[in-house]
C-alpha cells in the first residue's frame, strides 16, 4: 500500500545564496514535504516505531538547511539523499525549499525549487 506523509511549512533561517551578503544576512526559508511511504503497519499497530517519525523529518530539514550552499537546488538534494539514508520504507519523497524575499531587482515574494526521488 502508498500511503502519503506531509510535513509543511518548516521555517528555516538560513544563509544560502551566491552573493556575500547572502551568507552574512541570512533569509528565511520555507520548506515542504511530502513523503510517500507504506504505514499500513503504524495504522494498525499505533507504534512510532512502524512509521516515518514527524520529528526525524523536521530535524533532517534543519540540520540541511544549516550547511551552507550556493544554491537551493544543492539544499533540496541533500534533504532528500538524507531522507533516502534513513527512512527505510520511503518509496519516494518531495522536497520544497521556497527562499522567501529573494535579492532579486524588483518585488518578487519567494522563488522555490521542488526536487522528487
Amino acid at each position: 500500500m502508498k500511503n502519503l506523509i506531509e510535513v509543511t511549512g518548516i521555517e528555516v533561517f538560513a544563509y544560502h545564496g551566491c552573493m556575500d551578503e547572502e551568507g552574512r544576512l541570512g533569509g528565511k526559508y520555507i520548506i515542504d514535504i511530502i513523503l510517500s511511504t507504506d504505514f499500513s503497519k503504524s495504522a494498525e499497530t499505533d507504534e512510532l516505531i512502524d512509521t516515518i517519525d514527524y520529528v526525524a523529518v523536521r530535524n533532517i530539514v534543519v540540520e540541511e538547511m544549516a550547511i551552507r550552499s550556493k544554491l537551493i537546488e544543492h539544499v533540496a538534494n541533500r534533504i532528500l539523499v538524507r531522507f533516502k539514508s534513513e527512512f527505510p520504507t520511503l518509496i519516494t519523497a518531495s522536497v520544497k525549499v521556497r527562499k522567501q524575499s529573494p535579492p532579486i531587482q524588483g518585488l518578487v515574494k519567494e522563488v522555490a525549487v521542488i526536487i522528487e526521488g
